[in-house]
This record gives C-alpha cells, sequence and structure tokens, in this order.
C-alpha cells in the first residue's frame, strides 16, 4: 500500500451524495472532510438518461426523444484557406484576436492532460490546434483555459473561452445551454476497482461506494442505478483514483477512456463490466455562434478524410484496442 500511497499528493475535496433510497448514509473515514450530503433531486448534475446508452429523455429535463441530440449544422462549402476567414464572422473575430481561446481539462489523460513540460497533450488537444490551424495557418494559436469539471461549459456562457474541448458528452440538458459540434469520439461508462476486489459489475456494488465528478453525466448514471450503490462526487476524475487507492471508496465509475488511463498509472486496479452508457463527446459551442459550429463541423470532416483522427487515436488511445470507425456526421439542416 506504501507504493500507492506515495502516488496520492493534495488534499481530496468530496461530496457524498445520498443514494436514490434515501437510506442514510455510514459514516465513513475519509482522506479530509465532508462538504455537504445532498439528494438526486438537489445535485447539480447532468441529467441521467433513462436507459444505458441512451442520449435521449432524461430525468427532470424536457422530453428530447423528438429530436436528434447528435445532429449539428451542416458544414456550407469548403472550408476558407487559413488567415481568409469572411468579414464578419465568428472565426474572422478569433483571427483578429490572434488566439483561439479552448477551454480544457487537464487531468484526463489520455484525452487532455499536462506532459513533464506541463504543455497541453491528448486526444483533445489535438482537436484544439487542428482548429487553430484551420483559422491561422499555425497550430499553437491557442491559449488553453483550464476548466473546471462540475461545470465545463460555464466559461463559454460567460465568453471566456470561444470554445470547449473537455470530453463533454452530449446530453439534452446541455443541448439547452450550448450548441455542440458533430460528434467526434463516442466513449462508454464502466466501472473501475481494486484487483481482487470481487466486483465484477455495476449489481455488485449494492451499498457499496463508487466515486465519479460532480458535473459529469457518469455521477447520475450511479444514483440511477436499481442496485442502489453510495454515490460519491469529488472535483475530479483523479480524486476518484487517490480515494480507491486510500480505500475510501470502492470502485470508480467514468468513462472507459479515462478510467484506461487510470489502470495503466496503477497497475494494481483494474476496469470491469460492461459499458453502461453510451457517451458521444462533442465540441461545445455558443449558441450565438451558429457560423463557428458549421466551420468546426468543417475541419472534423476534414481531419477524418485526411487521417488526422486516426493518426491522433493511435497516438493517444491505441490502448484501447484498432481505431474504430469515427463517429458518422449527422446533420440537421
Amino acid at each position: 500500500m506504501n507504493a500507492r500511497l506515495a502516488l496520492l499528493c493534495g488534499a481530496l475535496s468530496i461530496v457524498v451524495l445520498a443514494a436514490a433510497s434515501g437510506d442514510e448514509r455510514p459514516d465513513r473515514s475519509t482522506a479530509n472532510s465532508v462538504i455537504g450530503t445532498l439528494t438526486p433531486a438537489t445535485a447539480t448534475q447532468p441529467a441521467a438518461s433513462t436507459s444505458p446508452g441512451s442520449t435521449g429523455q432524461h430525468f427532470g429535463q424536457p422530453d428530447c426523444n423528438s429530436q436528434n441530440l447528435l445532429a449539428s449544422l451542416r458544414p456550407q462549402g469548403p472550408l476558407p484557406a487559413p488567415g481568409q476567414m469572411p468579414a464578419g464572422s465568428t472565426m474572422a473575430r478569433i483571427a483578429q484576436r490572434g488566439h483561439l481561446i479552448v477551454g480544457i481539462l487537464e487531468d484526463t489523460a489520455p484525452f487532455a492532460f499536462r506532459d513533464a513540460n506541463l504543455q497541453p497533450q491528448g486526444f483533445d488537444i489535438d482537436i484544439a490546434r487542428d482548429i487553430s490551424a484551420a483559422i491561422f495557418g499555425d497550430r499553437e494559436r491557442v491559449v488553453f483555459r483550464p476548466t473546471p469539471e462540475v461545470d465545463r461549459l460555464e466559461p463559454l456562457r460567460s465568453d471566456e473561452v470561444d470554445i470547449v474541448v473537455a470530453a463533454v458528452t452530449i446530453t439534452c440538458q446541455r443541448r439547452q445551454q450550448v450548441d455542440f459540434s458533430t460528434p467526434y469520439y463516442e466513449a462508454g461508462q464502466r466501472i473501475l476497482v481494486n484487483r481482487g476486489s470481487g466486483i465484477r459489475d455495476l449489481a455488485d456494488l449494492r451499498g457499496k461506494s463508487v466515486c465519479a465528478a460532480r458535473g459529469s453525466t457518469s455521477l447520475t448514471t450511479i444514483l440511477a442505478a436499481p442496485s442502489k450503490p453510495l454515490a460519491v462526487g469529488t472535483p475530479t476524475e483523479t480524486d476518484c483514483l487517490m480515494m480507491l487507492q486510500l480505500g475510501e471508496v470502492d470502485a470508480v465509475s467514468t468513462d472507459d477512456t479515462l478510467l484506461a488511463g487510470m489502470a495503466a498509472q496503477d497497475r494494481q486496479t483494474e476496469v470491469v463490466g460492461p459499458r453502461l452508457t453510451s457517451e458521444p463527446y462533442a465540441i461545445a459551442i455558443n449558441k450565438d455562434s451558429p457560423d463557428l459550429v458549421r466551420f468546426i463541423n468543417a475541419v472534423q470532416q476534414r481531419r477524418v478524410q485526411d487521417g488526422r483522427w486516426e493518426a491522433s487515436y493511435q497516438r493517444w488511445l491505441r490502448k484501447l484496442g484498432p481505431p474504430p470507425a469515427p463517429p458518422t456526421p449527422q446533420y440537421q439542416d
């Protein structure tokens, strides 16, 4: 255990969320103080889907079955040449400023993390840099702005960033707040446990504690689970891994792509069980910038066609298996 504890750094700030049954929680010794107890009704989490893999109707949200949540605005014509953005467009305003501002996460390897030189790297970071290249002809004209996972979209709504590329799953609730590009990757929620725990799937977690990041779709999936595990919310998935290493929780649940990174970091853990959900990742964009949505969709289309999507997968995600087919774009006009 000492070798694992050496990996831990910093204090954990957690919120213990009441299980859907409303049962009283047992007292648990944690790495620091519990700062509050919430119920599913008061938790400020994205709404949970009614069934695994669904991005349709969500608890407490409008019925989204009548619309295709994955459809985005169709690109209009060929991409303009870098440095020649259409006058008056959102892209022209970004070009005039001289850099693209992108909201990212920093601890979601292999999608976004800091390397040994503290430079952002990962699958999401490649996308942001390719958008910069399409606007400026230079992949490095990007200012990366770390965003809190609990509310990744707030910097976008407050115009602090141009786009958010932060493993954001398209949901009905989020569709009310921002526009999305077409999906660029489809993940799925699974479970990470200590080797030898005997836990093989979500059904084995009845009455046991499961950690997920606040603001994630993973947390509400746990809250809605029929096995009624005890859901523990933390600021980041990294905090969840620390809690699992300390024995403070029995499992971590988030997207399989992120769990694979955790399992690689700590070989005493393993990813178990089938996918619980489908998590289509897309780029979040302000609702008042439809031209930027179309532009980014065109950039994504070109990334697939010229092989950059697959090259990025091979660099960052190859441990997940052979490259899948990129998500097929769906357009609403």
